[in-house]
């Protein structure tokens, strides 16, 4: 593997893995802890929403 292809790989490597690591950050944190109270006003499959983004949700994401 050429040295340019390397440094392609790892760039777009990394770029995916900080998008992927934003995304359940917002999910588990932002939605399982600081929107808890908000999202606990929906109700899903008998539960509330934010009991379910802390518990299950950042497990799915």
């Amino acid at each position: 593997m050429k040295k340019s292809d390397q440094k392609k790989y790892w760039k777009t490597n990394l770029k995916y893995l900080a998008i992927l690591l934003t995304i359940w950050f917002v999910v588990s944190y932002g939605f399982g802890i600081i929107l808890v109270d908000e999202l606990n006003t929906i109700r899903m499959g008998g539960f509330k929403l934010g009991f379910w983004f802390a518990q299950q949700g950042s497990i799915y994401v």
